[in-house]
């Protein structure tokens, strides 16, 4: 965004931690992304090197998306545009051609916005702490001189479709080809997953799959004329759930709009939640491990998931590594421990075998592979995942958050009740029978409660106890 009167340019608004958000027109325009692009050349030190660039199906991504590559080859990058794409194909991309990119994608915010994603050679993560904040330094740096410098030598600008090898890399990962027939609504929200369900999960590139798929909004819309793409809100799944039910389906996918997470309803048109996507993952990750000759495989999850998962991955002989909550934090952990699957309660579900990366479509293929490998449906199935039972996130908005977290120690000082602070207070019961988690938003007035039970009764008690605390 400019000052009228100063003419300076300042980025912060829309650098985030982990990407760059913007209100198209606003605080992302062509004339920024273009020296954003040639901050990135320079921060990363690309010039001569190939770089990537793709776009989702907003309608600012292709213009975008050319005006990084004018910023990256006036720096002396040459830039292979990947044209629309999804948030994981960019990871297989940076992975298989060990080559930095970039992709623009809002995700879930609404049609207004539009942002960029990141990724250094072989998509490692770039984040505040690894070059973003360099990248948005350098770029006022630019656009407050008014021209970006040209290299010596100017990079050539081309165009490179990953769509079939993305495709096929994920079907040598998992075999679906001898999955008993499975009928599948997959609701795309008019995001990328209407691109790349048919050339993964059905004969529009490879040969056909035993499986009926049944579209929901597949037609590419950045206007998200049907719901927002955020299948984390309950509303925004009610349709896919409609359609399963209606359609005597085995179980429905939803995507967010970059297609990097899926959420999971089965064939009663209830949710399956992102913790036992993540067990049941998990399961099949150490199985294939361990047959690999992997003593101990290790599974990454964060502190918000259910204690199920790693209780589930210690009886399959792997071992659990808790986190923060984070993409570049599960990231990290995920590479430090040579770790071959990771989850988080939002729905990203990471695979070694993936660059360490998070791809929404691997993990809805290995739903889809445990769930046709055997005759149960899938709520049986799932049931075996989800022992205890979640509150969902709940926000409570609240000034001062450290106060209202002080106010629930107290409360609960006297009990016999552990409390530990790697990412907000988590409170766990000594018996086993409770734990909630208390983190402060670090963009938002919220206080986000998660609480996980034995049963719904204590749930309930222990969810109102502190709510009722918080928001006193």
């Amino acid at each position: 965004m400019t000052s009228e009167q100063t003419k300076t340019f300042d980025l912060s608004a829309s650098f985030k931690a982990y990407d760059v958000r913007g209100i198209v027109g606003e605080s992302i325009t062509a004339e920024i992304v273009e020296a954003v692009g040639a901050a990135f050349i320079d921060v990363l030190g690309l010039e001569g090197e190939t770089v990537l660039v793709g776009g989702d199906m907003r309608p600012s991504s292709p213009e975008f998306s050319q005006a990084f590559a004018k910023g990256a080859a006036t720096r002396g990058a040459n830039v292979q545009l990947l044209d629309l794409i999804s948030t994981d194909e960019l990871y297989y991309a940076c992975g298989a051609l060990n080559a930095a990119g970039a992709t623009f994608t809002a995700s879930h915010n609404p049609a207004e916005y539009n942002g960029i994603k990141m990724s250094k050679a072989g998509a490692q993560p770039i984040s505040s702490e690894s070059g973003l904040k360099e990248i948005q330094a350098l770029a006022e740096e630019y656009l407050n001189q008014g021209s970006i410098p040209a290299a010596a030598t100017r990079g050539q600008i081309g165009v490179r479709d990953v769509l079939k090898d993305y495709s096929e890399y994920l079907r040598k990962l998992v075999d679906l080809s001898g999955s008993r027939p499975l009928k599948v609504v997959v609701d795309a929200g008019n995001g990328m997953a209407g691109l790349t369900t048919p050339a993964v999960l059905g004969d529009k590139i490879l040969p056909g799959l035993p499986f009926e798929i049944i579209p929901l909004y597949f037609e590419l819309d950045g206007s998200f004329p049907n719901h927002p793409a955020n299948p984390l809100e309950p509303e925004n799944l009610r349709d896919l759930q409609t359609a399963v039910v209606k359609h005597g389906a085995d179980i429905g996918l939803a995507f967010d709009g970059d297609a990097d997470r899926c959420f999971v309803v089965d064939e009663k048109g209830d949710p399956v939640s992102p913790s036992a996507i993540t067990g049941m993952v998990a399961r099949r990750e150490i199985a294939r491990a361990k047959a690999a000759g992997e003593e101990t495989p290790v599974i990454i999850h964060n502190l918000l998931t259910s204690k199920a998962v790693p209780e589930l991955v210690a009886l399959d002989g792997g071992r659990a590594v808790r986190t923060r909550v984070g993409h570049s934090f599960i990231k990290a952990v995920m590479a430090q421990e040579s770790a071959v699957f990771g989850g988080e309660h939002s729905a990203h579900f990471y695979f070694r075998d993936f660059w360490n990366a998070d791809t929404g479509m691997l993990a809805a293929m290995h739903v889809l592979a445990a769930l046709g490998e055997q005759d149960g449906p899938l709520s049986e199935l799932g049931r075996q995942y989800e022992p205890y039972v979640s509150s969902g996130e709940i926000n409570s908005e609240i000034e001062d958050k450290a106060a209202a977290v002080e106010r629930v120690r107290v409360d609960f000082e006297s009990e016999d009740v552990e409390i530990d602070n790697m990412d907000g207070s988590t409170f766990t019961a000594k018996d086993g029978s409770w734990w909630f988690n208390l983190r402060p938003s670090n963009t938002e007035p919220f206080l986000r409660l998660n609480a996980e039970a034995k049963d719904q009764p204590t749930m309930e008690k222990i969810r109102d106890r502190v709510l009722a605390i918080v928001r006193a």
